[in-house]
């Protein structure tokens, strides 16, 4: 018999028909909201809706991911209910030169909201009930370019965006009731370990959802520019990356050590380096103390 998800009270499981009826609407950008049990990878499910013709807004959440992936093939894992495994179907119409700026709308939407539900303060007469959600200073998210979420230097949540086709699947993770001695490495962390009161994680992927709709209305209505949008202002505000010495990891397994100056139009890092400005497209970054 396989163990209920009531079994452990302080996860309690994500209901599909309540997360639908308050997120799938007329004229909402979100036009499904699938929950299931567990899978092997949001992402590659999502792809093959994709592949067949689903429409964009489709969300899939899955309480349990056995293999899901990172960027550069790296694994993603939690205990079931432990965090917010999902992925976004989306098909934008941007210029394609635009395009890479979808991951760091992503961060800037997660960030966002994590940092308002995490100062969220409940009213009066529940607090004089004893409510057990408690207001308090945010959670100092951070963003590491191009679109890890950071508290310090601990890993809170991951993204992967890949194309497939005319369309964009868009898979986070965040680690949200993860207990210190679940941690997969010691560089990661959760909103749990950082003193966030959030187990119930449903209203946590509603403002997630919300907040990821007004920017990529926004960014799409503008055909995609950061500027105009206000996105890359947005992620500049957010980013842990700029201003720090970092060591990048360019394809062909170059090495770029420098300090990290900018994100320029098209989303890149431009790293100072040798007494040139250097634009990083792709690489893996990391902070060096």
């Amino acid at each position: 018999m396989s163990e209920s998800p009531y079994t452990d009270l302080d996860r309690p499981p994500l209901h599909e028909g309540a997360l639908r009826r308050l997120l799938v609407r007329p004229g909402a950008l979100w036009t499904d909201v699938r929950v299931v049990p567990e899978t092997g990878s949001t992402n590659a499910d999502l792809a093959a809706r994709a592949r067949e013709g689903a429409p964009e807004g489709t969300v899939l959440v899955t309480e349990l991911q056995t293999a899901g992936r990172g960027r550069l093939g790296r694994r993603w894992s939690a205990p079931p209910r432990s965090g917010l495994m999902f992925s976004l179907l989306l098909r934008p119409s941007v210029p394609t030169v635009r395009l890479g700026w979808l991951s760091l709308l992503t961060g800037v939407a997660v960030a966002t909201a994590v940092r308002h539900m995490t100062a969220w303060t409940p009213p009066a007469a529940e607090q004089a009930n004893g409510a057990a959600e408690k207001g308090g200073s945010p959670v100092d998210v951070r963003l590491k370019w191009p679109n890890d979420l950071l508290v310090g230097e601990r890993k809170l949540a991951g993204i992967l965006v890949e194309k497939i086709d005319d369309a964009a699947v868009v898979g986070v993770g965040l680690n949200v009731g993860l207990r210190a001695d679940e941690l997969p490495v010691p560089t990661a962390t959760s909103l749990h370990i950082e003193g966030a009161t959030l187990s119930d994680r449903a209203p946590l992927l509603r403002a997630i959802l919300r907040e990821f709709e007004d920017w990529y209305r926004d960014w799409q209505a503008l055909d995609g520019d950061p500027e105009r949008s206000g996105l890359r202002t947005a992620y500049k505000r957010l980013c842990a990356t700029l201003g720090r010495s970092v060591r990048v990891t360019l394809p062909g397994d170059r090495v770029l050590d420098g300090t990290a100056r900018d994100v320029d139009a098209a989303g890149g890092l431009v790293v100072a380096a040798d007494g040139e400005e250097h634009m990083v497209s792709a690489g893996d970054v990391v902070h060096v103390r």
